[in-house]
């Protein structure tokens, strides 16, 4: 066990009122140097202050990367449901296979190809190694494409070079030079658009000059113009590093590129660090004009990725992703069916509880920005979905992706009265007063603390109602029919007036009548607060009318403040002058 801190000092350097402790952990380990040629610390970064304004271009690689991530790879039905799907969200640049990986992968692309399922604004690329005969079938795969891109790739870092290959720099290079002079011979034999994708696989900790070196090299074989441009693929194939050590390596290309006119600057970032969307994001800034991905981060190890989060985190800043997420909940269904993996819960954006609060104070916090938007959006005569979205916890409006604000809200023991009170608004149109919440809440947290466990809404409307809407043996007191006149607080005087007739000391305190939801089987609620003896009791009431509400929210707070009718009697009544007097 660890020494407690009192008896083994301050770590140098750190602040007094800092008292961690050295972990012990082999820290030594893991010292990863930044490349020499990136900018040192203190010197200026440009891209940090150029914001983005308008999506990259989006490519999907759902179908090879994440596949062959998979414990069981989709086969070719599964393949063509997420290809479909990919179209459908408008993806217009997909890698749909390794062909020459396996029958499978290849059989795919061809019925794709030959099958003519592929859409005409649609770019469909294939992924090769630098072997010449898998080049050859990849070739093989796409014959009779109209427009296809064919994706070359390996590894170009010191530590894949020396331990994995056994090759020096010049090898890694000729086998890049030969790739693209195959590349380019087979494309001209096969006619149609052929374009060239390049990507030095392991990117991000392979030596910054040697990567531009290769990339040049690669770019100038397959003769890389504006009109006919390489896409040269940045992968941080293992995320060493801070996203904005990845940002400075893709600045630093984007600068030194020799044709960068003739290449569109693509990323590829895995989430090794678990920093893949920030490490994106930052790469777009320092030039990256695409993003390799997945639609939820699927991929080696802790994934690629997510292209879902990062178009809806251009979404939620005012820019449009150009993909269309607007039913989230159908897009992750259809991706958990293909992949047979699950979307955890708290995935952004399509997460079971992304948009969930249990905290009383998030609960209150949301309930009131949401009646907040609906005031605004009722003076200004507009629907809320119009109105900009400016709601406390909530970074978009759920329902602009499909989700419903139906488990925006969920009760538990941490959660407080406006949790609560949104619960029973939004499921049945009950806006309780201010007073009310706070003590039916105290009700339900008894019985969450008692339970330990969520209370589903349904089981909040029911103790709600069995509490403050049951007029027990009051029922047939006066039924709101005998009560005359349309005035709500006319028809609560007159209850209260003959409950004085038989004895009960009580009187209205307060009273208050809104709509109630159509969940409620009533047109109108009343909320009564009455005093009997003096002591404070509140009634709910649901009616078809404001009347009837009012005469049943009374006849509840009887009932709840313990009296039977059967207790009281009618007070005697003083005898009248006996016959014959004057």
């Amino acid at each position: 066990m660890r020494t407690p801190s009192s008896a083994v000092g301050h770590p140098a350097g750190q602040p007094w009122w800092n008292a961690q402790q050295p972990s012990g952990m082999p820290v030594h380990r893991y010292r990863r140097a930044v490349p020499q040629e990136l900018p040192g610390p203190g010197t200026p970064r440009p891209w940090l202050d150029r914001p983005l304004d308008r999506a990259p271009l989006w490519s999907s690689v759902d179908l090879r990367d994440g596949n062959q991530a998979l414990a069981n790879p989709m086969d070719g039905k599964r393949k063509r449901t997420m290809f479909d799907l990919l179209v459908r969200l408008g993806l217009k640049d997909i890698e749909i296979g390794y062909p020459s990986a396996a029958e499978t992968e290849f059989a795919f692309v061809r019925h794709l190809v030959t099958g003519g399922h592929i859409p005409d604004d649609v770019t469909v690329s294939v992924f090769t190694s630098a072997r010449p005969d898998a080049i050859d079938r990849t070739f093989e795969a796409i014959r009779g494409a109209d427009r296809a891109v064919v994706h070359l790739c390996h590894a170009t870092a010191c530590l894949w070079r020396e331990i994995v290959f056994r090759m020096t720099p010049s090898e890694v290079m000729a086998l890049a030079r030969d790739g693209a002079e195959r590349m380019v011979r087979l494309a001209d034999r096969a006619g149609g658009d052929i374009r060239f994708e390049y990507s030095p696989e392991t990117f991000n900790v392979t030596e910054p000059g040697f990567a531009l070196e290769i990339a040049n090299t690669v770019a100038e074989i397959v003769d890389a113009t504006p009109e006919r441009p390489l896409i040269l693929n940045l992968p941080s194939t293992v995320e060493m590093h801070a996203p904005d050590v990845f940002a400075d390596q893709i600045a630093w290309m984007d600068r030194h590129l020799d044709r960068r006119d003739s290449i569109i600057l693509s990323v590829h970032p895995h989430n090794d660090r678990g920093t893949a969307v920030a490490a994106a994001e930052y790469a777009l800034a320092a030039g990256a004009d695409r993003v390799e991905g997945t639609l939820f981060g699927n991929g080696e190890r802790t994934g690629n990725v997510c292209l879902v989060t990062l178009a809806l985190n251009l979404f939620s800043r005012g820019i449009d992703p150009q993909l269309d997420l607007s039913d989230l909940p159908a897009v992750r269904q259809t991706a958990e069916e293909c992949t047979e993996m699950g979307v955890p819960p708290r995935h952004p954006y399509a997460g079971d509880l992304v948009f969930t609060a249990f905290s009383g104070t998030h609960q209150d916090a949301i309930a009131k920005g949401l009646a907040h938007l609906r005031d605004q959006a009722a003076t200004a005569g507009r629907a809320p979905a119009e109105l900009p979205w400016d709601v406390p916890y909530l970074p978009i409006d759920p329902q602009d992706i499909g989700r419903s604000y139906e488990a925006i809200i969920r009760v538990n023991s941490q959660s407080g009265k406006g949790g609560i009170a949104y619960v029973l608004r939004s499921g049945w149109g009950l806006d309780l007063p201010v007073e009310l919440r706070v003590e039916f809440a105290a009700a339900i947290q008894q019985v969450t603390n008692a339970t330990g466990a969520e209370l589903e809404p349904q089981r909040i409307w029911d103790a709600f109602r069995a509490q403050y809407c049951d007029p027990g043996g009051w029922a047939g007191f006066t039924a709101p029919g005998t009560v005359t006149g349309d005035d709500p607080g006319d028809a609560a005087d007159a209850v209260l007036a003959a409950a004085r007739e038989r004895g009960v000391r009580a009187g209205t305190d307060r009273l208050e009548h809104d709509g109630a939801g159509s969940a409620t089987g009533a047109a109108h609620a009343c909320y009564a607060r009455i005093l009997v003896e003096e002591r404070p009791v509140w009634g709910v009431g649901l009616g078809a009318s404001a009347r009837a509400a009012a005469v049943n929210a009374v006849l509840s707070a009887l009932h709840r403040s313990g009296l039977r009718p059967e207790d009281s009697a009618p007070e005697p009544q003083p005898a009248g002058p006996k016959e014959g007097t004057r």
